[in-house]
């Protein structure tokens, strides 16, 4: 289900070169930072089929469907810190997407950038790599380079081949007990199936803002207080700047209830626009809420999100916006959209097929403001198999199957879709 990397790659010569560049420190003041590096290598043959149920009738230039294959590597090396009242490290990554499948008539499904020769045909293969110097003190860290951001204000776009990338430096501190804190700084980023970097932008799905446009920078600052066992308080502001401005207010909390347990997650995003306002008028509200029950191997969710405002909720390219209602395919944040989430998990283990897990999901979304004042509706099922081998030579290697369907009544700037991902995944262990 995966290829193997051969000597002449440019995933193996920058883990060559990566390697090569931590041994030359290998002196005793260096001990820390070689015990406590990790590398890992990351294996992915993704099949991606998107059939947009309308064919060309409503762009007799566009597609009427994706369907594309590819194998993705992705390789992570966190080094320790030197030694030292102040640490130094360094974080890589390097990344290398391959073409399997791709035709012109069904390319863009996010799997692989174009050829540069034409924007219909995928290219043979992608790479991209990065790397963050980092410093320690106390229990504060700062990183400086390429990172992964994954919090409420901006996560990082891991849906398809290869994740996003962004580029620029955090601090996070935790030396007040049950406090974090983080402040980030960030220039550019690199698309999931792109190799440039390019400047920070809003995400324009279905056309919701003027597409390609950027700020200055993005900044966010974030505290998280652990209230007790079962309560974690979380706040964060910041934004796209001369673009849109972002406050944020979450509550995560669990406990006990009765033979099972029970999680609540409560999110609020308070939004609007920001300095010169490029991407116009932005002024969004949007409360998300998910509670959960579990007993045994089973799971029972419900999900509730309310946007008010006189846009939708703004969100930066290359990431993917932290609404409990954002599912495999939508996200269900348009403009005044009132949407809800029935939710099921179940393991598998509980009748004697351990490794397999079903998920499936109903998400109805409403009261969606048009340009033409009439009222938008959509809704999405999806269906996912997971299956992790459990003994033999393929032991922890991941398959999953995903399927979304999705149907919405303003075809002008959404699309019925129906759609399936096959995703083979397998980690190496390095060092």
């Amino acid at each position: 289900m995966f290829l193997p990397i051969r000597p002449r790659t440019p995933i193996s010569r920058c883990a060559m070169g990566l390697f090569t560049l931590v041994n030359s420190f290998a002196l005793p003041a260096y001990a820390d930072l070689l015990q406590d590096s990790h590398a890992s290598l990351e294996a992915r043959t993704v099949y991606f089929n998107s059939d947009l149920r309308d064919g060309r009738t409503a762009n007799p230039q566009g597609a009427s469907k994706h369907d594309e294959s590819a194998q993705g590597f992705i390789f992570k090396l966190q080094s320790g810190y030197t030694e030292g009242v102040i640490g130094f490290g360094a974080d890589a990554l390097a990344m290398l997407g391959i073409k399997l499948d791709s035709s012109a008539a069904d390319s863009n499904s996010g799997l692989l950038p174009s050829s540069g020769h034409h924007p219909r045909h995928a290219a043979d293969q992608y790479a991209k790599a990065g790397i963050a110097g980092k410093v320690r003190f106390s229990h504060t860290q700062l990183k400086y380079g390429a990172l992964l951001p994954d919090m409420p204000l901006l996560k990082y776009d891991d849906t398809r081949l290869l994740p996003s990338m962004f580029h620029g430096s955090q601090l996070v501190s935790e030396e007040v007990a049950r406090l974090k804190f983080s402040a980030t700084r960030l220039q550019r980023y690199t698309a999931r199936d792109s190799t440039d970097a390019q400047d920070i932008r809003l995400n324009c799905k279905n056309k919701r803002y003027v597409c390609n446009t950027s700020g200055n920078r993005f900044e966010a600052y974030q505290a998280d207080y652990q209230l007790n066992r079962q309560f974690v308080l979380q706040y964060a502001q910041g934004g796209l700047e001369n673009v849109y401005h972002q406050r944020f207010f979450g509550v995560l909390g669990s406990g006990a209830f009765g033979a099972g347990k029970i999680n609540a997650d409560l999110r609020w995003f308070d939004s609007y626009d920001d300095g010169s306002a490029r991407a116009g008028k932005i002024d969004n509200h949007a409360l998300s809420a998910m509670l959960a029950y579990s007993h045994g191997y089973q799971t029972f969710s419900a999900g509730w999100q309310s946007l008010n405002g006189s846009s939708s909720m703004p969100y930066l390219d290359g990431s993917t916006p932290y609404l409990v209602n954002y599912v495999q395919y939508n996200d269900f944040a348009n403009t005044e959209e009132h949407s809800w989430q029935l939710r099921y998990d179940l393991d598998l283990t509980g009748i004697g097929i351990p490794g397999l897990n079903i998920l499936t999901r109903y998400v109805s979304g409403d009261h969606i403001q048009l340009a033409n004042d009439q009222e938008g509706k959509e809704w999405e099922r999806n269906i996912e198999l997971k299956y992790i081998i459990q003994t033999g030579s393929f032991k922890n290697l991941s398959l999953r199957l995903r399927n979304a369907t999705y149907r919405t009544n303003y075809a002008q700037s959404a699309r019925d879709v129906d759609e399936i991902r096959l995703i083979a995944s397998y980690n190496f262990s390095i060092i």
